[in-house]
């Protein structure tokens, strides 16, 4: 991957202004790839060797349509009129057909970010040759891509299988000229934004319909959202736990390493590691270190258990999604050195449902420890320090509905982590008799990190609030440079004043990682892409048998996309 051409860093990314180029093809995408995508506009170019792929997958298409063999979703209807074939001349009209009747989505619009996303796992799917695809597809989302163009997808009306139909239908109908795309911040008419690029409407060969529709990118790219966004959140939930423990004098010992050995959690073992260095050096701990206080609330001493085990799920998650961002999941697939075109079930999403459901209950968790900290603090009865962290109070109301506004929002998430993948609905006349709603367990991720960081916000308001009661003694290096750095948007709470924009600025603080370089790495920084594709078996590389279908196979009505 690059962005640039004037600095260089040691994985060959490299930095300037302008678009990030990403290169498709020649080895697995990563997760800071994936970052990239979603941080600024990209420009993908294939590997020479993928192209090669998409061309000899596509030359097994025709030569199988050549041959006058039946095969679904080709020259077949689709799932329950997988046996109606259709004529050679009708294999366009099925195609564009297929695009129009499925974009059927509902309710507000994507995000640029998300369809950029979505559009880049389409073309890394697509790219890996067993999709039948011309390379002028490709080319073409290739081309919104550079030119910043993104259809407009709205977000309601996937259940996760046969993949994301609805919104990929709408991705597609804008390369047909049909819909509308946003550029600039502008919605145009997708046909005259396709003018305005240089593009010409697609006209769908067989095969290529079904391949964009199918695939699990859509729910992918919004539960690889989620997990950057968690991402942000966890960073700013460890610095604030470590502030708050520092407000509250609480004690440095239950995140001593030797604990932590004996249970051999990674995430554990990380969190204790990390919080340790947080405090390490602060003068407010060295003022009681001798004091009668034997053990603080769990909220406090039991972070390294419950931020750990947080982390442990949110990597376990980030390995799932690794995989599915790069494998194939449309249908049916294509393996041109066997002649075969096979029908299967990888548009399922149910991998990204779990996911999905894991990320949830790491962002709910997240935010509850963090209220429950906040609610300490403001307690002079816990805390020993001013009620609701203001002095002259009953004047003053200092952080009393503050709190209350993070206990909503901890209770809204406890809400939306109900797991989306324990539901099922039949749809298609039955023919997709069990789905993953991996779509809407993925895009709520977006608004439980987005209440979580508003939780995390108030929590290092109060807990920079609590350590500037304790002057003139100060925290660690690390913690004060913390301190400053929230004091930079927010200044000290001496006297009630109209508090919703302090919580705004704290929490565009923790929505945009500026807390992340207090700790020693990013809290994924250690997942090993190369780890989590090997668990998976892959057939790059590999010669592989397959057996050609039949001259007079027909796909059972059982076929589905």
């Amino acid at each position: 991957m690059r962005t640039g051409s004037s600095a260089g860093s040691a994985d060959g990314t490299r930095v300037r202004a302008g678009a990030t180029a990403l290169a498709i093809g020649s080895g697995p995408l990563t997760l800071d790839a994936l970052r990239a995508c979603v941080r600024a506009p990209v420009r993908v170019h294939l590997a020479r060797a993928a192209g090669a792929r998409v061309k000899r997958s596509r030359r097994a298409i025709e030569t199988l349509l050549g041959s006058g063999r039946t095969i679904y979703g080709v020259n077949t209807g689709f799932g329950l009129l997988a046996q109606t074939s259709i004529s050679r001349a009708d294999l366009e009209r099925l195609q564009s057909n297929l695009v129009l009747s499925h974009a059927a989505g509902t309710g507000p619009l994507l995000s640029d970010e998300v369809v950029r996303l979505a559009i880049v796992l389409k073309i890394a799917s697509l790219a890996q040759g067993h999709s039948g695809v011309r390379p002028r597809t490709i080319e073409a989302l290739q081309k919104l891509l550079a030119t910043e163009t993104y259809p407009c997808i709205p977000a309601k009306g996937s259940v996760g299988a046969s993949g994301d139909l609805a919104p990929l239908a709408h991705l597609a109908a804008a390369l047909l000229g049909v819909g509308e795309v946003r550029a600039a911040g502008q919605v145009l008419p997708a046909a005259a934004a396709l003018r305005r690029i240089g593009l010409e409407p697609l006209k769908l060969q067989a095969k290529e319909g079904l391949a964009l529709l199918n695939g699990t990118q859509v729910s992918t790219a919004l539960a690889l959202m989620g997990l950057f966004a968690a991402e942000d959140v966890f960073a700013a939930a460890l610095v604030a736990g470590a502030m708050s423990v520092d407000a509250m004098k609480g004690s440095d010992v239950p995140f001593d390493a030797r604990i932590h050995a004996l249970r051999a959690h990674p995430g554990q073992a990380r969190v204790a590691h990390e919080l340790r260095r947080l405090i390490a050096g602060s003068r407010i701990r060295a003022s009681h270190l001798h004091c009668a206080r034997v053990q603080d609330p769990y909220s406090l001493r039991c972070q390294p258990q419950v931020m750990g085990a947080c982390l442990d799920l949110m990597g376990a998650a980030a390995r799932t999604l690794l995989i599915e961002a790069n494998a194939v999941t449309d249908n049916p697939l294509v393996f041109p050195d066997g002649g075969a075109v096979l029908s299967g079930g990888n548009f399922h999403a149910e991998p990204v449902a779990f996911a999905a459901d894991q990320l949830a209950l790491a962002i709910a968790e997240v935010g509850s420890l963090s209220e429950r900290r906040l609610a300490l603090l403001i307690d002079p009865k816990m805390s020993g320090l001013p009620a609701f962290l203001v002095q002259n109070g009953g004047v003053n109301s200092g952080f009393m509905v503050a709190q209350v506004t993070a206990a909503a929002l901890v209770s809204e998430n406890k809400q939306l982590a109900h797991p989306a993948s324990v539901d099922s609905i039949p749809t298609s006349a039955n023919q997709e008799d069990h789905v993953s709603m991996a779509t809407h367990g993925a895009r709520r991720l977006a608004e439980m990190a987005a209440n979580a960081a508003g939780v995390v916000a108030i929590e290092l308001l109060a807990a920079a609030q609590g350590l500037e009661f304790h002057r003139p003694m100060r925290s660690s290096r690390r913690l004060e440079a913390a301190l400053a750095r929230i004091r930079q948007c927010v200044p000290s709470y001496a006297n009630d004043r109209y508090f919703a924009p302090d919580i705004e600025r704290a929490t565009r603080l923790v929505t945009g990682g500026a807390l992340r370089a207090m700790l020693g790495a990013a809290p994924l920084d250690g997942l090993d892409p190369g780890r989590a594709l090997a668990s998976a078996p892959r057939l790059r590389g590999a010669r592989t048998r397959s057996r050609p279908i039949p001259r007079s196979g027909r796909r059972s009505p059982a076929a589905r996309r």
